[in-house]
């Protein structure tokens, strides 16, 4: 048996992970990454529109604030999140974002003066401060009051991953590749570290360690059509289920974003609808504002993905032999715009399409792109029933999307969420040993290498190649945009039918070490466990919430169901996860539950919510009319960060209201 140890583990390479690695390493912590492909390949990449920071440079984002960011954020969550935790979120992304400028992110910026723009389909030139020049510029995103989505063109995520990977490797932090983590070593109240399999020689690696942070990703590709990686598979929440011990949260929430091309399901950036960009069906009428007249094509992206969907099933799409679909005209931007600050989204047009998005209108409609759920943690990013096992980024349930993300704050919430949960990485560490016992290593060694010997030697006779693209084909038509109870029920029974059979895998191909068939099977059992969370947790929640649309039950039920889905699998054996809630305190709310701005208001309303608001009243009045905005927040509901992250964030406004740079009110 080989056996590495290290401080802190981090499994998944991408931007997440190799945030929570370089704050461990800072601490001067041994650090290791586990990454199935090179770190510069990861999903982080291939984001594109930009990440929400509360700068307010420019002069469309000119009074925003964490206040307004995290205002958003509920809303945008459809009051799904741990607000504690948005609050975190939003009071550090503008550290974030300046630490990476100085790590190399080359940031889109201001030039002082006027700039043409396209707001609500009309041409309008704004004015930017001179003193603006110079400073990141900031693009709209949908669901957001400000402009306030920091970009670098349409490839933000590709050079986020390359300055912090180059941050990492000048920090000599080692990213041992083609390495696949199949299952957490733990002790039932402990987590001791992974083993892994490499996927060259398909020899397996105890990693032992005080600290295992499981960064790995979406589990986008349970769904036939994904705008995630094929590496996006969900493993890294199979990890955490099987362990029995360790919950997820939320997987029920899987976000579909409106403008993926038709067929192949490759992201068209919110930026282009951000940017200007125009939702057409197939008689060229712009739709979106028939159903959202003021947000339009930027209302968050749930509310477009289903008014998308609806328009369709109206008979509105553009027939196609891939079904139908709509259209996403960027064309009004002009060629100049295009190709300067939407030049992947032209690439990948005329790659994949044949076509010139300057001129030619984009085939698009809602594809699965996003987890909001996975592995449930605390706000330092630790599970809360196995400790030493931290999870960040789309892998993690930390909980600040709630039951839909806003464009830009997932690539932001890897590099925040790996800057605040990096530091508790390093005091877990820190302030922790770790016996290492070899018995209970050899012990999920043994079981793990069981696995491989019986799909190896076995006389097994099930395709998993067949059986992941049946799940997959399950998820899609069950599990999709809107829901009911009758289709997910078979979505439970089906995938319950396939976990069966998954017990029968069988392989063509008996070699041990490089061999895709072997991974497969190993991966798609996993998966199946992930795809019944989500399902199960679909058809147990009777509400429509954020991405969850129920069209039997149409209605958010803050009385009923104002709470998290924690999913477990504690029977190796079962078909089916244990499914539990954890409330929601309204009582601890800075902002209560209410109208999200979209349709008719119909939610059913909590009891504490009226009570709350009396009381959050109260406090404000009893601070008095000299207390500013920062002592108001604390005294409604106070959070913490780690100390060095505490400090006020500083912004244009500041500077131009005080004369003095000094922090106003």
């Amino acid at each position: 048996m080989k056996l590495i140890y290290t401080d802190s583990l981090v499994v998944g390479a991408g931007l997440a992970g190799l945030r929570v690695a370089i704050a461990s390493k800072e601490r001067g912590l041994d650090t290791v990454v586990l990454s199935l492909i090179p770190a510069k390949r990861s999903h982080s990449a291939a984001a594109q529109g930009g990440m929400q920071a509360s700068l307010g440079n420019t002069v469309k984002g000119m009074g925003d604030d964490e206040d307004v960011h995290f205002q958003d954020t509920v809303k945008g969550s459809d009051w799904g999140c741990d607000q504690d935790v948005a609050r975190m979120f939003a009071h550090c992304a503008p550290k974030a974002v300046r630490e990476l400028a100085n790590w190399g992110v080359p940031w889109t910026r201001i030039t002082k003066g006027p700039r043409q723009v396209v707001v609500n389909a009309e041409k309008v030139t704004i004015e930017e401060a001179e003193e603006a020049h110079g400073l990141i510029n900031a693009r709209d995103f949908g669901g957001t009051k400000k402009w306030r989505t920091c970009y670098t063109a349409d490839g933000t995520g590709h050079s986020l991953l390359y300055a912090v990977d180059n941050k990492a490797i000048s920090m000599d932090i080692p990213v041992h590749e083609r390495m696949e983590a199949l299952s957490l070593i733990h002790d039932g109240k402990r987590c001791h570290g992974v083993v892994a399999r490499c996927l060259i020689t398909g020899e397996l690696i105890a990693y032992v360690a005080k600290s295992t942070t499981i960064a790995t990703g979406g589990y986008g590709r349970i769904y036939e059509v994904s705008t995630n990686a094929i590496i996006c598979e969900g493993v890294g929440q199979a990890l955490a289920l099987e362990t029995g011990v360790a919950k997820l949260g939320n997987m029920e929430a899987v976000q579909f974003h409106p403008t993926a091309i038709v067929p192949v399901g490759i992201l068209t950036t919110e930026g282009c609808r951000g940017d200007g960009g125009l939702l057409r069906d197939k008689d060229g009428h712009r739709f979106m504002p028939d159903y959202e007249p003021e947000k339009k094509e930027l209302a968050s992206r749930d509310v477009v993905s289903r008014r998308m969907t609806e328009h369709m099933r109206k008979g509105k799409g553009v027939d196609s032999p891939y079904g139908p679909h709509l259209w996403l005209d960027i064309t009004l931007l002009g060629r100049k715009h295009v190709e300067t600050n939407l030049r992947e989204v032209k690439e990948i047009c005329e790659n994949f399409l044949g076509i010139d998005p300057a001129k030619d209108w984009i085939p698009v409609r809602p594809t699965q792109h996003y987890s909001m759920g996975g592995i449930r943690t605390d706000a330092t990013g630790q599970s809360p029933q196995l400790k030493g096992l931290f999870s960040v980024g789309e892998a993690a349930c930390w909980d600040m999307h709630g039951f839909n993300r806003l464009g830009g704050n997932s690539l932001a919430e890897t590099v925040v969420g790996g800057m605040i949960i990096g530091k508790y990485v390093a005091d877990f560490c820190e302030q922790n040993t770790l016996e290492i016992d070899t018995s209970l290593v050899e012990t999920f060694v043994g079981k793990l290498q069981g696995e491989i010997d019986e799909l190896i030697d076995g006389d097994g006779t099930e395709n998993p190649f067949e059986l992941k693209q049946q799940m997959q084909r399950i998820m899609m038509d069950y599990v999709g945009i809107f829901r009911n109870g009758p289709e997910l029920e078979k979505a439970v029974s089906e995938l319950q039918d396939l976990l069966k059979r998954a017990n029968a895998l069988g392989l063509k191909c008996k070699k041990r070490h490089a061999n895709p068939e072997l991974v497969e099977a190993l991966r798609v059992k996993r998966m199946l466990k992930v795809a019944l969370t989500v399902a199960a947790g679909a058809a147990a929640r009777t509400e429509s919430r954020g991405a969850h649309a129920r069209e039997d039950f149409p209605q958010r039920n803050d009385k009923d169901w104002l709470n998290r889905t924690l999913s477990s699998w504690p029977d190796a054996n079962s078909l089916s996860p244990q499914l539990e809630y954890e409330q929601l305190d309204v009582m601890k709310m800075e902002l209560p539950p209410g109208y999200r701005g979209y349709g008719i208001d119909n939610a059913i309303a909590h009891p504490d919510t009226e009570k709350r608001e009396q009381q959050i009243a109260e406090i404000i009045s009893q601070l008095g009319p000299d207390a500013n905005r920062h002592q108001k927040q604390a005294a409604v509901m106070p959070f913490d960060v780690p100390e060095s992250l505490k400090s006020k964030n500083e912004r244009l406004s500041d500077k131009l209201n005080s004369g003095a740079g000094e922090i106003a009110k």
